[in-house]
């Protein structure tokens, strides 16, 4: 019995890997050129702004600053300012969609935009994870696509970790899956390959790719609320912009057509509040509203990119420079943490750098997976076919009575 229920979990498994293989194969490359989008974006953006910060390290205040980049010819109303508390490091400005100027904290200088190809580079890959490059009304086709794939994946993940348990746990039966065999030919190689590198990123691999799938599909992702004993959210959509990756968020509307509104009053006094309230924090982000507002919205990271268990947004007053409201990771119901650490498990960024480096070695492990699949499978449908002339080769031969 137990040896018909691995024999159907293998052909279900194979099936499935045939099956889905090219466009698993697409997603696990991409991931990896993905793994480190954002410190490459950065690197990038920054690679010639050299700032040496003055012995007294005052920066300039928000206000006096915004009112620098202004005089200094910036192409557009800024629509967020993003500062990092690295003293060396320079105050990011957005424009419009997607385009970011940087700036001299303490002087106001403009340093230059965004490396604009590296940016196109990494929106490519991210349009091949999420829908296989389609445009337009074809997207939703390549989402659907990539979404059934993810979920084919998740099924060979947990079923190849089911095959690869040895029948008999004698040492020589288990290290033939759990490490590299030098010297092996083709067929045993790939067998070697395929094992090993499934063995060690089956738990890793399957915490990215279910989180894929959660990203996926509403069904997945309410779930998530469910298993933590919660209600979905009503009207909860995907969830994620997409298979793959969690959805990048959408640029501020274009404002380089609005005139500069005066700030009154002044951004300093809420700027302070927001510094004050996390002092160990290492990034804000303030979204500049279109017209003056009676609160202005911080979003302070006191973690990495990409660690929503280390950020919040502060509301702050803008005439009184009081807190109105904070909206930290712990405020949220056990399901909305559930799910906001399932979106950045994915990519692995909950764990900082090395949950990164882990997400993307097991990506570039399924590029081998899928590799090491298609030749096996390829040998052994070669051999299949030979073993179906033989009879024929043998009828042939035999002598005429």
């Amino acid at each position: 019995m137990a040896q018909r229920i691995r024999t159907v979990f293998f052909w279900l498994h194979l099936a499935a890997g045939l099956t889905a293989g090219v466009v698993v194969f697409i997603m696990s490359a991409t991931g990896v050129l993905l793994t480190f989008e954002k410190q490459l974006v950065y690197y990038a953006d920054t690679r010639h702004i050299s700032l040496t910060p003055p012995p007294s390290a005052a920066a300039l205040p928000l206000d006096a600053l915004l009112a620098r980049v202004r005089e200094g010819g910036l192409a557009g109303e800024p629509s967020a300012v993003a500062v990092r508390r690295d003293p060396a490091a320079p105050v990011a400005l957005t424009i419009g969609q997607g385009v970011v100027a940087y700036a001299d904290p303490y002087t106001g200088r403009l340093l230059g935009r965004g490396d604009a190809g590296v940016r196109a580079f990494f929106r490519g890959v991210t349009d091949w994870h999420r829908w296989l490059a389609a445009t337009g009304d074809y997207r939703a086709s390549g989402r659907a696509v990539t979404g059934a794939a993810n979920l084919a994946f998740l099924f060979i993940v947990l079923s190849g970790a089911y095959l690869w348990i040895p029948r008999t746990w004698a040492w020589r039966a288990v290290k033939q899956v759990i490490w590299f065999r030098g010297g092996l030919p083709g067929k045993a190689r790939d067998f070697n390959w395929h094992n090993t590198i499934g063995v060690w990123s089956a738990i890793p691999l399957a915490i990215v790719v279910a989180s894929g799938v959660v990203i996926s599909y509403p069904w997945a992702s309410n779930l998530v609320y469910r298993i933590a004993g919660e209600a979905p959210p009503a009207g909860r959509g995907a969830g994620g912009g997409g298979e793959g990756r969690p959805a990048r968020a959408e640029g501020p509307r274009d404002r380089s057509a609005v005139p500069a509104a005066a700030p009154s009053p002044s951004l300093d006094a809420a700027w302070a509040t927001a510094v004050a309230y996390r002092p160990a924090w290492r990034a804000i982000t303030l979204r500049l509203p279109v017209t003056p507002a009676p609160t202005l919205a911080f979003t302070i990271d006191d973690g990495g990119p990409g660690q929503p268990q280390h950020r919040g947004t502060l509301t702050v007053d803008r005439a009184t420079g009081a807190v109105a409201r904070w909206e930290g990771f712990e405020a949220g119901t056990r399901g909305r943490q559930l799910r906001t650490v399932l979106r950045f498990a994915h990519t692995g960024e909950v764990l900082g750098l090395p949950g990164q480096a882990i997400a993307g070695l097991v990506s570039l492990g399924g590029v081998v997976l899928v590799y090491t699949g298609f030749a096996l499978s390829y040998r052994r449908f070669i051999a299949w076919c030979a073993r179906r002339r033989r009879p024929a080769d043998a009828v042939s031969a035999r002598p005429a009575a």
